[in-house]
């Protein structure tokens, strides 16, 4: 029985409760502050870098509040003056002698250098100038439903909603009886907040529960140690466009916490978990909830982060009740029950590579959860309404044939032989399909490319993919030592194996290069090395377009070498000779068995054939199933994406582009163009434009003429033929506004910053859709649910996943936007939707379901907002139109759904040529770090062999 109702965990404010205020005490810095304030902060600074400081930061004292003052609750990341801009809330006052401390510790990390006797002259006037005596905290109530006033039909919640209103429902939640299931008790409460979370973008409150330890047993492939790691809830505000009303979203999870040594991500820090028994700082209150500090490695030691040269922990002598970091790196755990009066947890993360227990949860136990908190949003909140299945929820139209399945039943061998001949005729059918499309996209030419490998075990099952991905079995025309060509009606394919050899290794050599300068130069050098390879390779073998590398994945490369892959490099210096890259893993030595290991490699491998057909500009457009009546004919497909690239990426450059993708009917390819482009131009010709060192522009407000400039050259370009524009909303919004929630106007397009024109205005036949996903949970968590036909089941709370278009169903809201989802993914044939983590569960056939080790997953809730349709458009009808395009049938995962739609999906792809992997970086503390390579090149001047076969245009 297919699933016909999805339930979010989405909350809507109950009218008939009327207001919701709450008592709070609040702190504000004094208007008359502002002025001494102010000049402090601007001391040393030219006129030109003050302006671009309008408002002080408070981002680092926030930070220190979160490690030593949890229960204080921040708003804002810079500071506001005034009675009317409260910086500080709390549900009962914090003593005022703490209170100064920390104002005193504020204003002493605004100077630039503590170390300058000179800067202790501004700083005791700013003392002077400020009455202390008129800081205090202030009881009052506060409004925690209070809207801005604006035209839009967006709700726009005042800034403090989205921190003081999930603070408080997290509260609640702390107060409910304990989790419970199977006989095992969660206890919750909060944990410190995100300081300087204002506005739309906030984390809003987040809950732990207390400690789960796991001990794997050792006949099972575990190693017997204790894994330790505690359920999570978040409550976040959010809106939906077009929606008069906010919603409150409730999410859960899994944190996991290190176990032994501590490897830092690079620049990022570690987060700690603190409960201490007494609070760390002299004569404040105990804490009530889990305070979170960082964990920081800087020039070669490690330390707690917290503003300032000598930090912000050491002004307050919070230091003294902190362990030890240099301890603390090498046993995380040993203070994770508690010791010394203080409770410790560092959270594990995900550079540091593999944990016992697996992310995530699935959806019964999801759904287990969260119905146990939502009880404390009650009376002020009520569920938002289940979303209905939309009646335009099929699937796209099928141009490949599905292959019959072959029963684990035992069969006759006359069965056996018609499924065989039955599976062998469709896939001939798909593999012709595929051939044509392959065709049209190379106009007539070759398919010629390299494969690059280490082992003849990957090289030989990349070659067994080519010849099953495209049905190329008995149209071998030759095999000879790491040469395959392949003749068949619609085209020649052409594979030329070598060893990738050194060029391979790890940047550096046996020395892995410092950050900066010798990254930069090591990263260069290999490239260079790389160019010249390949251009010797292309000189014997012309035509190539396409280089398969086998190549040892991130694992190979974390901690301490970190800086030395040279993946990187390889697709710089493959794209520097005119080929797009694919790399692949060797195989994996460390699985159970040796006919697992070959079965993944055969996965991997097929998967990366597929993956690299599509950078040759292949399409196998989903064809949709609604009509011409309600999508015309002939409708083009554009996506805009920003590639971006930051200046600590491996190039040394910034870079700001924005790209659009389209998918053009009668094209013969995918096509792209960057901002700097005239032309449309076929997509790997896209892809390799992108490696060029793009200078970012200056400000924020440069780019977003740049983009505006960009998506207005383009759509006039389109005008006179139906075209549909797919935005990513968390991607392009940061430099287009229109995008935001409240940005918005329902077939009016804004752009510049100006006033939104009439969409007419921009093409009679011009259509919009943005599409949201659930980062920062901008979209809720959700899963299937329909009522228990089984009486053995009542109270089991289960749900699903299903795949399908729903329907919000909210009264007021405008029908202009709709929810998709995909089904369960393959890779997860082992598990079920009862499988459990946090507590122990039995499914409906009395097993045990408790699988702590396992890896969950939930489907995403795509949020589509249908913003702009001429008139007489179906709303629903072109959200369809959008959600069959998550379908593609070429891609391995096709009846599991893309993450986005087809063309959004390959305009984030482009990401790859532009910026750095994204692997962060990652140190183990406790070991000292390898010193500079010496200048010259260690590994000389490489060079391939690269004799090609007679008849194929070699010597």
């Amino acid at each position: 029985m297919e699933y016909q109702y999805l339930r979010a965990a989405a909350y809507l404010p109950d009218p008939a409760q009327g207001p919701f205020a709450v008592p709070m005490h609040t702190l504000a810095l004094p208007a008359h502050w502002e002025e001494p304030v102010l000049r402090l902060y601007y001391d040393g600074l030219n006129e030109r870098h003050a302006e671009r400081r309008r408002r002080v930061p408070t981002k680092h004292i926030n930070q220190l509040l979160r490690a030593t003052a949890p229960d204080i609750v921040t708003v804002d990341s810079t500071a506001r003056f005034g009675s009317a801009n409260p910086w500080l809330y709390c549900t009962k006052p914090y003593p005022m002698a703490v209170t100064n401390l920390y104002v005193a510790t504020w204003l002493k990390s605004l100077q630039r250098n503590t170390d300058d006797l000179e800067t202790a002259g501004p700083l005791m006037d700013c003392f002077r100038d400020l009455d202390t005596s008129t800081l205090s905290w202030q009881p009052g109530m506060v409004d925690l439903l209070e809207l801005q006033d604006t035209p839009r039909a967006t709700a726009v919640p005042a800034s403090h909603v989205y921190r003081l209103l999930p603070d408080v429902l997290a509260a609640r939640i702390t107060r409910l009886a304990a989790y419970e299931h199977n006989g095992q008790r969660l206890v919750f409460r909060q944990v410190a907040g995100l300081g300087g979370s204002r506005g739309a973008g906030s984390g809003g409150a987040e809950l732990m529960s207390d400690l789960i330890e796991y001990v794997p047993a050792r006949r099972g492939g575990g190693d017997g140690k204790s894994a330790y790691y505690a359920a999570t809830i978040r409550v976040t505000v959010r809106t939906v466009p077009f929606s008069p009303v906010p919603r409150v979203h409730l999410s859960a999870g899994v944190r996991r916490f290190v176990r032994g040594k501590v490897y830092i991500p690079y620049g990022k820090g570690v987060s700690a978990y603190l409960l201490p028994d007494a609070s760390l700082v002299d004569d404040g209150p105990a804490p009530e909830r889990f305070a979170v500090a960082m964990l920081d490695w800087k020039n070669g030691t490690t330390g707690w982060r917290h503003g300032g040269p000598e930090g912000m922990l050491t002004q307050v002598t919070a230091l003294d009740a902190l362990p030890s970091p240099d301890r603390l790196v090498k046993e995380a755990d040993h203070w994770i029950r508690g010791r010394d009066g203080i409770q410790v947890a560092v959270g594990h993360h995900a550079v540091m590579g593999r944990h016992t227990i697996g992310t995530g949860l699935m959806p019964s136990e999801r759904r287990r959860l969260i119905e146990w908190a939502e009880q404390a949003l009650a009376p002020e909140f009520v569920p938002a309404p289940k979303l209905s299945r939309s009646l335009y929820a099929g699937p796209p139209m099928k141009q490949l044939k599905k292959l019959p399945s072959i029963p684990k039943k035992e069969q006759t061998p006359e069965a056996l032989a018609a499924i065989l001949a039955e599976r062998g005729q469709r896939s001939a059918h798909n593999a012709q399909v595929l051939r044509a499309r392959l065709a049209e996209a190379l106009e007539g030419e070759d398919l010629t490319a390299f494969v690059l490998y280490q082992s003849d075990i990957m090289r030989d099952r990349i070659v067994a993919a080519a010849e099953a991905g495209l049905g190329l079995a008995g149209l071998r025309r030759e095999e000879a030592a790491d040469t395959w060509v392949w003749e068949c009606e619609e085209l020649t394919v052409r594979l030329y194996a070598r060893p990738l050899g050194a060029l391979g290794g790890p940047l550096g050599g046996d020395q892995v290069p410092r950050r900066g300068k010798e990254h930069d130069e090591a990263i260069a050098d290999r490239r260079i090395q790389v160019v010249n390879a390949v251009n010797a390779l292309r000189t014997a073998v012309p035509g190539v377009r396409l280089a398969f590398v086998e190549l040892d994945g991130e694992e190979a490369f974390r901690h301490a070498k970190r800086r030395s892959d040279p993946k990187y490099a390889i697709r710089l210096g493959c794209a520097d000779a005119g080929l797009v890259t694919q790399f692949i893993r060797p195989l994996d030595a460390t699985m159970e068995t040796e006919e697992k290991a070959m079965e993944d490699a055969r996965m991997r491998a097929a998967s990366a054939w597929s993956d690299g057909m599509r950078q040759t500009g292949v399409r196998l457009v989903p064809q949709h199933t609604l009509g011409d009546d309600l999508i015309p004919a002939g409708l083009n497909q554009v996506a805009f994406h920003l590639v971006e690239r930051r200046h600590d990426g491996p190039t040394g450059k910034q870079q700001f582009t924005p790209i659009a993708v389209l998918i053009r009917p009668g094209a013969k390819c995918v096509l792209g163009r960057s901002a700097d482009m005239h032309e449309w131009v076929p997509y790997p010709e896209l892809l390799k434009a992108l490696t060029g060192r793009v200078e970012a522009k200056r400000s924020s407000a440069d780019q977003a003429a740049l983009m505006a400039a960009f998506i207005k050259q383009t759509l006039s370009s389109l005008r006179s033929t139906p075209t549909l524009v797919l935005t990513h909303a968390q991607d392009v919004r940061k430099r287009w506004a229109w995008l935001t929630n409240d940005g918005l106007e329902q077939d009016r397009l804004g752009l510049d910053g100006g006033p939104a024109q009439r969409i007419g205005l921009y093409g009679k036949q011009l259509r919009v859709v943005r599409i949201a996903d659930g980062t920062r949970d901008e979209t809720a968590q959700c899963w299937a649910e329909r009522e228990e036909l089984n009486p053995k089941l009542e109270g089991q709370q289960r749900g699903g996943i299903t795949m399908g278009l729903w329907k919000p169903e909210v009264p007021g809201d405008s029908g202009r936007v709709f929810y998709s989802t995909v089904g369960k993914s393959s890779t997860q044939t082992k598990l079920t939707n009862d499988d459990a983590k946090l507590t122990p569960h039995t499914n409906p056939s009395g097993n045990s379901a408790h699988r702590p080790t396992a890896n969950a997953w939930n489907p995403d809730l795509l949020e589509f907002t249908v913003a702009c349709l001429q008139p007489g458009d179906d709303a629903e009808a072109w959200a369809a139109f959008v959600h069959q395009q998550r379908f593609s049938e070429d891609y391995r995962e096709a009846r599991d759904g893309l993450g986005m739609p087809l063309i959004l999906h390959l305009a984030g792809l482009a990401d790859d040529y532009a910026l750095p992997h994204e692997i962060e970086d990652s140190v183990d503390p406790t070991q000292p770090q390898p010193s500079a390579p010496p200048c010259e090149d260690a590994l000389g001047q490489l060079a391939f062999e690269f004799g090609v076969e007679d008849g194929d245009g070699g010597d």
